[in-house]
């Protein structure tokens, strides 16, 4: 029995902990979970004007949030607003969009005026960095019309009145401030943003807002969402070349310098065939100058006073001297550069202005004048050349009479044989003679005298 008692003890102690061994693994199994997956922020950034660049842009932006299955967009916003189709294009594709979408105003001093209050308004959560404000969002005419168009003026405003409303309504936002920006053109800070349920966060940062915006549910075509966004991985998604470029190109000034410079290229290259580089570097101006011209209210009648300035300027070099051609080219391009856009009066200062600028105007039409003039002197001074093919160039010429002229014969000049008349009486053979005139095909000459020089230049 005394034996036994130890390797009793000893069974019981091994029995012991091979079943606590056994349960510590069990339960350790038990709590064990896979980490989870990082989640990766998608963020792309829209400043400037609103226009159909940045509408394909954010679109683009949304299909890749949603193909590559991230937790949400961040749209960083700063614009004074913009048209209303690219406007709408932006909304349409955050109300669909599967993927959940954060519009956030920022850096510290952006806005997000006009049609930039439509776009903050449809995102599934609405946030503006400090020292930011939203609003003025009263539409205004871009026919520049008064007067019997006020019918149309209403209709438009209550549009976007009641575009307001239905999206604030759907976003749970406030709707009768949605209106006011709209009928009253009421712009508010970001505190006072808050406060009247217009966004739900403000943020320093990005950082702060995918803290702040973490555990939010957001409602989606795909149904309730749960955003899961802190400590996540942003990833950008910046425009393309061409995008960035288009989108630069949308605003007057710029569209007005590319048309400009493409006329005077291409008239560079008219006058100058072969030189290539200014008729190329024309022909890309004009396109882009185009594509621009798409997305801007553009004035078809200063369109063709641009027009007209060309033709004239064209009529001008063909025609002898310098006269009314020149002067009326020159006024057309001043008129047609002055309605080249609508010139708008906005409601408010936050929306943009569509127009180009008068010194702008002033530097493109000394410019244009300059290669009138030089390219016009070219032209002019070739006019007053001496004829160099035909037989018109051979008078002042010299020859030498091959046949005695009695008083006809053959002269010979420049290695040719012509036919020649003498009107000083008979000239022997191997005379140097000068040809005075040409009478159809006969070289009028006479014999050259002390006195005589040869023209030729």
């Amino acid at each position: 029995m005394r034996h036994r008692r130890p390797l009793l003890a000893v069974a019981y102690a091994g029995a012991a902990a091979a079943l606590l061994l056994s349960h510590g693994i069990c339960v350790a199994g038990a709590t064990s979970r896979e980490p989870e997956p990082t989640p990766i922020i998608y963020r792309a950034r829209v400043q400037g004007v609103i226009n159909p660049f940045s509408a394909r842009y954010l679109e683009r932006a949304i299909r890749e949030t949603e193909r590559q299955g991230a937790a949400a967009l961040v749209l960083e916003l700063d614009t004074p607003g913009g048209l209303d189709t690219a406007m709408r294009s932006m909304m349409k594709a955050m109300l669909n969009s599967h993927a959940p979408v954060i519009v956030y105003v920022s850096p510290s001093g952006a806005r997000a005026a006009s049609a930039g209050m439509f776009i903050t308004l449809a995102a599934h959560i609405a946030a503006m960095a400090p020292g930011t404000n939203i609003g003025a969002a009263h539409p205004v005419s871009l026919t520049g019309a008064k007067g019997g168009d006020e019918t149309v003026g209403k209709k438009v405003t209550e549009d976007a009145a009641a575009t307001a409303r239905a999206i604030a309504g759907h976003r749970e936002r406030n709707v009768e401030w949605a209106e006011a920006a709209v009928r009253e053109s009421v712009s508010i800070t970001e505190t006072e943003a808050k406060e009247k349920g217009v966004i739900e966060i403000i943020a320093r940062d990005l950082q702060d807002l995918l803290e702040q915006a973490d555990g939010r549910k957001v409602d989606t075509p795909a149904g309730e969402t749960i955003l899961r966004l802190k400590g996540g991985q942003v990833k950008e998604v910046p425009m393309s070349f061409i995008e960035s470029l288009l989108h630069l190109i949308a605003e007057p000034n710029i569209a007005y310098i590319l048309l400009s410079l493409g006329t005077i290229g291409l008239m560079v290259e008219l006058y100058h065939p072969g030189s290539i580089f200014p008729g190329v570097t024309g022909a890309i101006c004009l396109l882009l100058g185009f594509a621009s011209l798409g997305t801007l209210p553009v004035g078809w009648a200063g369109v063709g006073l641009l027009v007209l300035a060309v033709a004239l300027l064209l009529a001008e070099l063909h025609a002898p001297g310098f006269g009314a051609f020149g002067v009326g080219s020159l006024i057309a391009f001043i008129l047609g550069s002055l309605l080249l856009f609508v010139p708008v009066t906005p409601v408010s200062p936050a929306a943009p202005r569509v127009g180009v600028s008068l010194w702008l105007i002033g530097t493109m039409t000394v410019l244009f004048a300059g290669v009138f003039l030089l390219v016009g002197q070219r032209v002019w001074s070739a006019q007053r050349l001496a004829i160099r093919t035909g037989s018109a160039a051979l008078v002042g010429k010299t020859a030498e009479v091959v046949s005695r002229l009695e008083p006809r014969g053959t002269v010979r000049i420049g290695g040719e044989a012509w036919s020649a008349r003498s009107e000083g009486g008979t000239v022997e053979a191997g005379t140097s003679v000068l040809v005075d005139r040409v009478d159809g095909i006969v070289l009028v000459v006479r014999p050259v005298g002390a006195e005589d020089t040869e023209t030729e230049p």
